[in-house]
Order: structure tokens, then sequence, then C-alpha cells
């Protein structure tokens, strides 16, 4: 036998096992896809119930008296921001893993999340009017560029690791990272449904953005600075005592409970949320455009050697 014969032997071996290879890192992908979906959808159902569990526990508490009142809700926020925290954290270990997110993605969401922290303690140090805040602009920015998984941890690590710089830690926190989170999430599925880009552009043409895009962007800022400070008051609006037309009660059909929340969000968070959205319009005019390219040359050159390894 020749050394070529020998050779050829060994690539036939290799071709023979190049299929097989071939479908055991299919399957494994497929594996760490879904386990990654599992893990995102059981968060959002999670996160549905926390919000859920305060209008259950208030129902409750009205049955037994004053005594029930008093308990109720006090244990929810700190179980809830521990689960938050271990579903993200599984969330990074899966990614890592697959090729949805590379480990420079992830050093650079940790960038991020650090500078919206700056964002967070200068406006501690300096507070603008009302609901104003800058740290939502890259949350919308990051997620719209990078995805809705990438969003979400976007905007939940984002509140909790500002808030221990800032001592923001009490119990709205959870829910301000489900929210945030929320943001980020739908930010990108925005990303995913852009019809005002034309297929096939070059990179460089991907840089200049129409302005469409922008002024969905903007749009998508505003209504969201509106329905954050919405879904935030869900999780007081039941211990809230006042008017029987603003306060929430058990038993009330599903119409008369969202016009007494009306009627309440109207009266006390409506002008504080406006002032949110209008800086989220602001901060996107401003910046969104120089912010997207930056983040685009980022992706790409993210992606690029993602595929190439």
């Amino acid at each position: 036998m020749t050394a070529h014969d020998i050779a050829a032997g060994f690539g036939k071996a290799n071709s023979l096992d190049r299929p097989h290879t071939g479908r055991l890192a299919f399957a494994g992908r497929a594996v760490q896809r879904a386990l990654s979906a599992g893990i995102y959808t059981l968060t959002a159902l999670i996160g549905v119930l926390i919000f859920l569990y305060p209008f259950l526990s208030v129902a409750v508490a009205q049955q037994q008296g004053n005594a029930g009142m008093q308990t109720a809700g006090s244990v929810s926020s700190p179980f809830a921001l521990a689960l938050i925290i271990v579903l993200c954290l599984a969330a990074l270990i899966v990614e890592t893993q697959g090729q949805a997110m590379s480990a420079k993605l992830v050093a650079l969401l940790g960038v991020l999340i650090a500078m919206n922290s700056v964002l967070r303690m200068a406006e501690t140090a300096f507070p603008g009017p009302g609901g104003f805040t800058p740290i939502f602009l890259l949350i919308i920015l990051s997620g719209y560029v990078f995805g809705a998984r990438f969003g979400f941890l976007m905007g939940a690590l984002s509140m909790l690791v500002s808030a221990l710089f800032t001592a923001g830690i009490g119990p709205w926190l959870p829910y301000q990272m489900f929210t945030a989170g929320w943001m980020g999430m739908s930010a990108g599925w925005l990303g995913n449904v852009r019809w005002w880009r034309v297929a096939g552009r070059s990179p460089r043409a991907q840089d200049t953005h129409s302005k469409s895009e922008l002024a969905a962007l903007i749009i998508f800022g505003a209504l969201w600075g509106l329905v954050y400070g919405a879904i935030m008051n869900l999780w007081f609006w039941p211990f809230q005592a006042g008017s029987p037309e603003q306060s929430w009660q058990a038993g009330l059909s599903a119409g008369d409970t969202l016009q007494r929340y009306l009627v309440f969000y109207v009266a006390t968070s409506l002008t504080w949320d406006a002032f949110r959205a209008a800086g989220n319009v602001i901060l996107l005019a401003l910046f969104g455009i120089p912010t997207l390219k930056a983040l685009l040359r980022f992706k790409r050159r993210f992606l690029f050697e993602t595929e190439r390894t």
C-alpha cells in the first residue's frame, strides 16, 4: 500500500465522518436555539404573572381584613428580583454557547450597560423634568440593531446595574427590569420588520438611514415613554387607597377595571410619562442616527468574525 493509497483512505474516512459531524452540530444548534427560546418565553410568562400577583394578593388580603392588607405583596418583589437575575444569567450562558451571541457581543453588552449606568447616575445628580431619562435611548437602539434577545438583556440588566450604582434598589426594581426588557425586546421586533430598507444594500448604503426609519424609531420611543409608565403603575395600583373611581377593587368586570385604571393613569401618571416620551423623541432625533451607525459597525464586525471562526 502506497502513501497515496493511505492518504486516499483518510480522505474517504473524513468524507464519511462529515455528514455525521454535521448532523451532530445541527442538532446541537437546534437544542441551543430551543433552550434559548424556552428561557425567554419562560421569562415573559413569569413577568406577566409577577405583574398580576399584586392584584391576586390584594384580592386575598381584602378577604382577610387589615392584617392581610399589611402583608400583601411583601414577598413578591425579592422573589421576583432573584428570579429575573437568574433567568438573565441563564440566558447569557446559553447565548454564549451558541451562534446567536458571541463573546465579543456579550462584552459589548457589558459596555453598553455600563454607559447606561453612567447616564442614570448623571440623571440622579441632575434630574430632568418629570419622567425624562436618557437611559432608554441605548435600550431602544441596541434592541433595534442586535435583536430582541439582546434588547431584553440590555433593558433588564441596565436597570439592575444602574440601580446598584444609584441606590435605586427597592420593591419596584424587578418590575423596572421586566418592563425595560420588554421595551428592548419589542425594539428588536421593530428591527426585524424594517420594510423601508431596500434589500441588497451595500454596507455603506446601510449606514444611510432613511427618514422613515428614524420616524418609526421616534414614534416607537414616544409610545414606549407612555407605555412604560402605564405598565409600571400596575405593581402598586392595587395597593392605592383613594377615590373609588380610581381604585382597584376585586370582583369588578374587565371593562370597569380598565376604566378605573385609565382615570387613575390620567390623574396621576400621564403628565410624568409625557416628559419621558418627549425625552425619548428628542434624544432619538438628536442622537439616533449617529448611534445607529456606530452600533451597526460593531454588528458587522462581530458577526463577520463569528461566522469566520
